[in-house]
């Protein structure tokens, strides 16, 4: 089969691979009609290449059909239409009882200190092979694999993979009180769903801040109060812009929606950049014991929130020392809410909203589609923000 397969700091290309076959009697195995490109395939693409292998195939966010089923799978059959979520949970684990798949105590990667293992993404959660490929085998299929109707195009459904159910705890760990205001951080597919999924919840004053015209545009046609990082001197002016539409004192919660791809940390930059000059195993030992993120939305977020207010971090972050003012969080007594979506905690929320009445937009909500051979041209594109790219979705 066909796959997009890592190869090296931004060398992403499409490959021969051997097909997926069962090998659990809990796997099964789809064939995948759309695959979306996320943010946080870029993190692979451009910084955590020390945990990479040549050759791992990409990709977390399918959606596709059945083809196979082990024999302790008893809810699917050949021919079923499946959305599969970017992580992988047995869902009867302590963890996953209470609602955090996450952390699901079947498939953490423990000899990496990591939750539970993730579609694609380095050997840090599992080098299970990703969901850019023409199959994928699925492990845990009794659990994660989420049964949509036929009939719809494949966009109505894919997101429930990650986006949605990402943006959706975003927001809910955002908690932001009746009658509040939200500020979104990074306009992105992340930053963008959770803007319409407040909005949706009925959050009085939604405002999303980022840099890139299409994006900011795209977030002004659905409600959202929107401030350009570009018309602002510096941090201290927009975040006095934003004190000045949310009563002097900061929005109530605010979603960090960036992560480590912020820009603004020159030493964080160049130790990223020097690891990804050493010896394999010595860059990785760099990042896990002496790793730093760029810090500048988290520090933004923590100048904007008000005092007790909220902060969400959807946003990836994997440095092992980040500096954090501990000074400012305390004295304002601010909440930190983070980690990777719970996907199968959300999904039931969601599913009722993606009807024909689409009240989130998910039909539209990609701004590219492409055919899977080109997906080198997409990571590119995606990472330059080019070509007004926001969403790719892939079709092998």
């Amino acid at each position: 089969m066909k796959a997009v397969t890592w190869h090296g700091k931004r060398d992403v290309r499409v490959e021969d691979v051997p097909d997926p076959r069962i090998e659990e009697p809990t796997d099964a195995v789809i064939r995948v009609t759309s695959t979306g490109l996320c943010g946080s395939d870029l993190h692979l693409y451009e910084v955590f290449g020390p945990f990479m292998t040549p050759g791992d195939i990409l990709g977390h966010e399918p959606i596709g059909i059945v083809e196979e089923v082990g024999a302790q799978v008893p809810d699917l059959r050949p021919g079923d239409r499946v959305v599969v979520p970017f992580q992988i949970a047995c869902g009867h684990c302590w963890m996953c009882d209470r609602g955090l798949p996450t952390q699901c105590e079947t498939t953490q990667v423990a000899d990496e200190g990591s939750g539970a293992a993730l579609f694609g993404y380095s050997r840090l959660y599992g080098s299970v092979p990703g969901a850019q490929a023409e199959y994928l085998r699925v492990p845990q299929a009794q659990f994660g694999p989420i049964k949509v109707p036929e009939g719809p195009p494949d966009d109505r459904f894919l997101y429930l993979s990650d986006v949605l159910p990402t943006a959706w705890q975003a927001v809910a760990y955002a908690d932001v009180p009746r009658g509040g205001s939200l500020a979104v951080l990074g306009l992105g597919p992340i930053g963008e769903m959770s803007c319409r999924i407040a909005l949706h919840q009925g959050v009085e004053r939604v405002i999303g801040i980022d840099l890139v015209p299409e994006r900011l545009g795209r977030a002004r046609t659905r409600g959202v109060e929107v401030f350009d990082l570009t018309a602002y001197d510096g941090q201290d002016e927009l975040v006095a812009a934003v004190r000045e539409v949310t009563g002097g004192r900061g929005p109530d919660s605010v979603i960090d929606a960036v992560g480590t791809e912020a820009h603004g940390s020159p030493v964080a930059k160049a130790q990223q950049q020097i690891a990804g000059l050493l010896p394999r195993a010595w860059a990785a030992r760099l990042h896990q014991k002496a790793g730093a993120d760029r810090l500048a939305a988290l520090y933004l977020a923590i100048d904007l929130v008000r005092r007790g207010g909220t902060i969400s971090l959807s946003g990836v972050y994997g440095g092992a020392a980040d500096p954090l003012p501990m000074l400012t969080l305390f004295d304002k007594q601010i909440q930190l809410r983070m980690g990777q979506a719970n996907v199968r905690r959300w999904t039931g929320e969601i599913l009722p909203l993606l009807t024909d009445d689409d009240p989130l937009g998910v039909d539209t909500f990609a701004t590219h589609h492409v055919p899977l051979s080109d997906a080198p041209h997409a990571y590119r594109m995606f990472q330059h923000k080019e070509d007004g790219v926001s969403k790719v979705v892939m079709r092998p």
